[in-house]
Order: structure tokens, then C-alpha cells, then sequence
């Protein structure tokens, strides 16, 4: 039975679920597609969409943070993963993880412009460049994402090689706020000095969001200290600017009217992703898990993977049949129904077959015990 208390962090253990997160993983995912349907894929609706949907488009535009939110969540998470485990099962957990669903995606890219007349979007990839792709470092390689939503997946592996000099040092309380404090010190003189390889390294525009997480997933195992908490305030200060400057970057490019999205709203948003984090690592929004929560967080990964696709698929096709807002209505249903079939009945299939069985217990615990547990 679960049992619901309040103003008290659960101490999680090993690789437990939080339905909260699953919740959060959807809503971001969600905020990508917004911002992609509603805001940034001019040549996949032949028009410029923040003039197809002027009500929403400053509140969509928002929707490019949804990937600061994955990284924050991504920080809490990995390191809830990692803890207790050696190199070589958080290697193999992140690379079941990551790449079932990222081939299948990668497959679909190449057959949609290797197979049909789309030009959306069109990467223009030779078949050596897919199969670069398949790597996941092509950027390692300075080679072109075969979608444009591949470039986050750079920096999560680079934070999973972090997390795994961690992993071999052994991960404990105090090592983790160390390797936190180190990082956010060496991201923010790769920023300032502007080398080129520390900035590869140690990713000053994203590190505040995975060390923010880490951070916050202390507080949730280990309760209230001041360390994490300073840790999380100097990671939100560090990414304001960083996600102010990645805003800008996109107006610059396609101008205000295009991407309506002011700096009190990037700076709202930041804060917001850090508090609801923080709400959930304190305890004080609880969810209790249930299939549906479960198979959000599943769909979370493929949707954010897939979702393009779809667009370029459909928006074209229906976008001359139908008012913008019906076209971006399929679409996204379209969107969210192939992720599930993808998580359902291939990407979890997969991982079942590839992740290790675990051995029951030698010596089971006595039935007395058993009850005693499931008591509230």
C-alpha cells in the first residue's frame, strides 16, 4: 500500500518510479511539441505558425524551455539510478534506455526522405551521415542531427560520462555535493575563459539544470541541508542567462513577431521549472503511481523523438483540408498514439529482453515481514 505524508521527503531507493516525474516527463515533451507545432516549423506548414495561432503563439514559444525542464528532471533522476550501482549496469541501464527508441526514430527519419517526397525539415544526409547518427556522436564528429530534437541527447551523454567518473569513484552524499560544486565551478570558467573544450566538456549552458536535479534529488533521499539548496540557488541564477540566451538566439534568427517570447516570461518559466522540481523532491505534490502516470513517462521518450516526424508527414498533407488549429490537433493525437505504440510494443519489448533478470533472494524474507510492510 502507499502511504501518503506530508512535508517529508520519501527516501528513494535504487531505480524507484516517481509518478510525479513520469507527469512532469509528459508535460515537457508536450512543451517541445507546442513549441515545434504552434511556433518554430515554418517549412513544415508553409507559413509562418505564430501567424496561425497568433492567442498561444508567446505562451507555445515558452515551450522550447520544455528541454530544461528534461535536464533538470534528467539530473534527479540519473543520479537516483546510478546510486549504488558499478559502471558497467549504469552503462548498459543508459544504454537500453536510450538507444531502442532512438533507432527506431532515426529509421523513420531516413525512410520518410529516403522514401517519400518530404522536404520539411530535409537533414539531406548521405547514408554514411545515418549511420553516424546511429552512433549518437555525430556531433562528436562535427556531422549534422538527422532531427533537429537530437541535439539534447548530446548533452545527456556527456552528462552520463560525467555521472560515470562518479560511478567509479563511488557515489555517496558527500562525493556528489563535491562533484556538483566542481562542476558548476568548471562550467562557469569555461563560460568566462570561453575555451572551446571545457565548454564541450562541461556544457556551461546546461550544467546548472542536471546539477540542479542532482541537488534536489539529495534533498529528496537525504532531507533539508543548506549545501544542496545553495547549490540549487546558483544553479538558477547560472541559467538564466543561459536560457535567455538561447531564446534570443531564436528571435534573432526569425524575429519577435515570429517568436513572441519576452524575458519576463523566459525568466518565469525557469523559475517555475526549478520550484515544481523542488515540490516534488520535498514531498509536498504526490501522485499516487498508476498505469496511466506509467505509460505518460513512457511515451515521454518517443513522443519527443517522434513527434517531428509526424509533422512532416502530416501537417502538409492536411494542413490544405482543414483550419490550422483541426491540423495541429491530429497531429499531435498522431503524435502521442505512435509514441505509445512505439513504447508499448517495441521499446519496452526490447529492453525487456536486454536488461538482466534479477535473481530472487537466496533466503526469502520470512511472510511475517512481508505483512509488516505493506501495513500503512
Amino acid at each position: 500500500m502507499i502511504v501518503h505524508t506530508r512535508n517529508r521527503p520519501r527516501r528513494a531507493q535504487g531505480d524507484g518510479r516517481l509518478a510525479e516525474l513520469d507527469l512532469l516527463r509528459f508535460v515537457a515533451a508536450l512543451a517541445v511539441l507546442a513549441f515545434h507545432y504552434l511556433v518554430a516549423y515554418a517549412s513544415v506548414w508553409g507559413d509562418r505558425p505564430a501567424e496561425l495561432f497568433p492567442a498561444v503563439a508567446p505562451l507555445a514559444g515558452l515551450g522550447i524551455l520544455g528541454v530544461e525542464l528534461f535536464f533538470v528532471i534528467s539530473g534527479f533522476v540519473i543520479l537516483m539510478s546510478a546510486w549504488g550501482r558499478g559502471l558497467g549496469a549504469f552503462a548498459w541501464s543508459r544504454l537500453v534506455r536510450l538507444y531502442p527508441a532512438y533507432w527506431l526514430s532515426l529509421a523513420a527519419v531516413a525512410a520518410l526522405y529516403g522514401l517519400t517526397a518530404a522536404k520539411a525539415l530535409d537533414p539531406k544526409l548521405s547514408t554514411g551521415d545515418y549511420l553516424l547518427n546511429a552512433t549518437m556522436f555525430q556531433r562528436l564528429f562535427g556531422r549534422t542531427d538527422a532531427t533537429g530534437v537530437y541535439w539534447s541527447l548530446w548533452a545527456e551523454l556527456r552528462f552520463y560520462f560525467l555521472i560515470a567518473i562518479l560511478v567509479i569513484i563511488g557515489i555517496t552524499y558527500a562525493r556528489v555535493l563535491i562533484f556538483c560544486g566542481l562542476w558548476l565551478a568548471a562550467a562557469l570558467a569555461a563560460e568566462l575563459l570561453g575555451h572551446e573544450l571545457l565548454t564541450e566538456i562541461f556544457m556551461p549552458r546546461y550544467a546548472p539544470y542536471f546539477v540542479a536535479g542532482m541537488a534536489l534529488y539529495l534533498i529528496h533521499r537525504h532531507g533539508n541541508a543548506w549545501l544542496p539548496w545553495l547549490y540549487v540557488i546558483a544553479a538558477w541564477a547560472m541559467s538564466i542567462p543561459s536560457a535567455l540566451g538561447r531564446v534570443h538566439s531564436r528571435i534573432d534568427a526569425a524575429g519577435f513577431a515570429n517568436m513572441p517570447v519576452t524575458d519576463a516570461g523566459v525568466i518565469l518559466t525557469v523559475t517555475a521549472i526549478f520550484t515544481v522540481v523542488a515540490v516534488v523532491a520535498l514531498g509536498i505534490v504526490r501522485l499516487r503511481p498508476s498505469r496511466t502516470l506509467t505509460a505518460l513517462g513512457g511515451t515521454t521518450y518517443p513522443l519527443y523523438l517522434f513527434h517531428s516526424v509526424l509533422a512532416v508527414a502530416l501537417v502538409p498533407l492536411l494542413h490544405d483540408r482543414m483550419p490550422p488549429w483541426l491540423t495541429a490537433t491530429l497531429t499531435t493525437l498522431a503524435a502521442v498514439l505512435l509514441s505509445y505504440l512505439v513504447y508499448s510494443f517495441a521499446e519496452r519489448p526490447i529492453q525487456r529482453l536486454l536488461r538482466p533478470r534479477r535473481r530472487p533472494p537466496a533466503h526469502p524474507a520470512p511472510a511475517v515481514q512481508v505483512e509488516k510492510a505493506s501495513v500503512p
